[in-house]
C-alpha cells in the first residue's frame, strides 16, 4: 500500500489538530499568556489546513483547534476569541475575498496541459493568484523548461509559496494590476464571478498566440481550444488568444 493511500481523510485533520494542541501546550508550559497560546495553536492548525485538498476540509481543519479548545472549557478572556479572526484577516486580507480566497490547484489537475497548450523552452508562465504554490508546482511539472512566475496578494501566502517553490519568481502583488502582456501563458483558478474580468484583461494584454488557462470555470462566450478532464469536477479550460466566440 502506498504512502499516499494511507494518508486519507480524516488522518490529515487529526494530525493537524494534534500539532495545534502540542503547540498550545508547549506555549502554555513556557509561561505564555492564554491568548498567545490560543494564537499559536490556531496558526499551526491554519497553516496545516492549507495542505488539505478541498475548501470545506480546510475549513474543518482550521476551525478544529479553536472549537475544541472552546469545548474544553478553557478559561480565556472574551477578546481572545477574536485572535483567530484577526489571524485569518492577516493571512488573507479582506480585499482578496472578492476574488478566490484560497483555492489550491488539485494534484494532477494540469496533467496533459503541455500537449493542449504547447510552449517553447524558456516561455514565461504566470500563475495569477498563486496562493501557497500548488499551481506553481503543477505548472513546473507541465512546463519544466519554462520561467514560472506567481503573483499573490496575501503576504504570508506569498512567503509560503516562495519557500515551497524556489524555482519560481513569486511576487506579492495584485493580479489585476499586474501586466500580463509579457507572458506566454496565464493560469488562474478564480470564481465564476471573476471570469469576465479575467477575460477582459486577457483580451487587452495577452498577445496573439498566448494562452489563458482556467481551472474549473469557463470564460462566458469564449470557445475553448481544449478542455482537460484529469480531476473529476475540475475541468481545465484552455483558450488561445484571440479566442473565438461560442456559437
Amino acid at each position: 500500500m502506498s504512502a499516499r493511500s494511507l494518508w486519507r481523510w480524516p488522518l490529515p485533520a487529526l494530525t493537524a489538530w494534534v500539532f495545534a494542541w502540542v503547540a498550545h501546550a508547549a506555549l502554555t508550559l513556557a509561561g505564555a499568556a492564554p491568548a498567545v497560546a490560543l494564537a499559536g495553536g490556531t496558526v499551526i492548525g491554519g497553516l496545516l489546513a492549507l495542505t488539505v485538498g478541498t475548501r470545506w476540509r480546510r475549513l474543518i481543519v482550521a476551525a478544529g483547534f479553536p472549537l475544541s479548545l472552546a469545548a474544553s472549557g478553557a478559561a480565556l478572556p472574551g477578546w481572545a476569541w477574536l485572535l483567530p479572526l484577526a489571524l485569518l484577516v492577516l493571512l488573507y486580507p479582506l480585499r482578496s475575498w472578492r476574488d478566490a480566497p484560497l483555492f489550491p490547484t488539485p494534484r494532477g489537475a494540469l496533467d496533459g496541459l503541455a500537449a493542449a497548450a504547447p510552449l517553447p523552452n524558456g516561455a514565461r508562465v504566470l500563475d495569477a493568484g498563486c496562493g501557497v504554490g500548488d499551481g506553481l508546482l503543477a505548472l513546473r511539472d507541465a512546463y519544466p523548461h519554462a520561467a514560472v512566475t506567481g503573483i499573490e496578494w496575501s503576504r504570508p501566502l506569498a512567503v509560503l509559496a516562495r519557500l515551497r517553490c524556489r524555482f519560481a519568481d513569486v511576487r506579492r502583488g495584485d493580479l489585476w494590476a499586474a501586466d500580463w502582456s509579457g507572458f506566454d501563458l496565464v493560469y488562474l483558478f478564480q470564481r465564476p464571478e471573476s471570469m469576465p474580468r479575467a477575460a477582459a484583461k486577457a483580451a487587452r494584454e495577452l498577445r496573439p498566440g498566448a494562452w489563458l488557462v482556467s481551472l474549473e470555470f469557463a470564460v462566458p462566450g469564449w470557445r475553448a481550444a481544449a478542455q482537460l478532464q484529469t480531476v473529476p469536477g475540475k475541468p481545465v479550460w484552455v483558450y488561445r488568444m484571440p479566442p473565438a466566440a461560442t456559437r
